[in-house]
């Protein structure tokens, strides 16, 4: 299973703009938006739409990229559960 991270502006409606698609093996698995100086996780990473297996009806923060994409690759990886 290859994670993969797409940079992309996202309009939100508010200043968290920082986003990334999230890939699994080429299908569109997710949505992460990095939280402004707005929140109290501040810089942290925020599921904002997920898809197929990750949509768990939960929307995590995340402290960082690397830690999303463990999360992410869990869901359709079982051999990493």
């Amino acid at each position: 299973m290859k994670i993969t991270l797409k940079p992309v502006r996202i309009e939100t409606g508010s200043p968290d703009e920082d986003g990334r698609l999230v890939f699994a093996d080429d299908r569109l698995v997710a949505i992460l938006v990095r939280l402004s100086d707005q929140h109290e996780a501040a810089g942290k990473w925020f599921l904002e739409a997920a898809f197929g297996p990750a949509e768990t009806g939960d929307h995590p923060v995340f402290a960082d990229l690397d830690a999303a994409s463990t999360w992410l690759a869990a869901r359709f990886d079982p051999a990493i559960r």
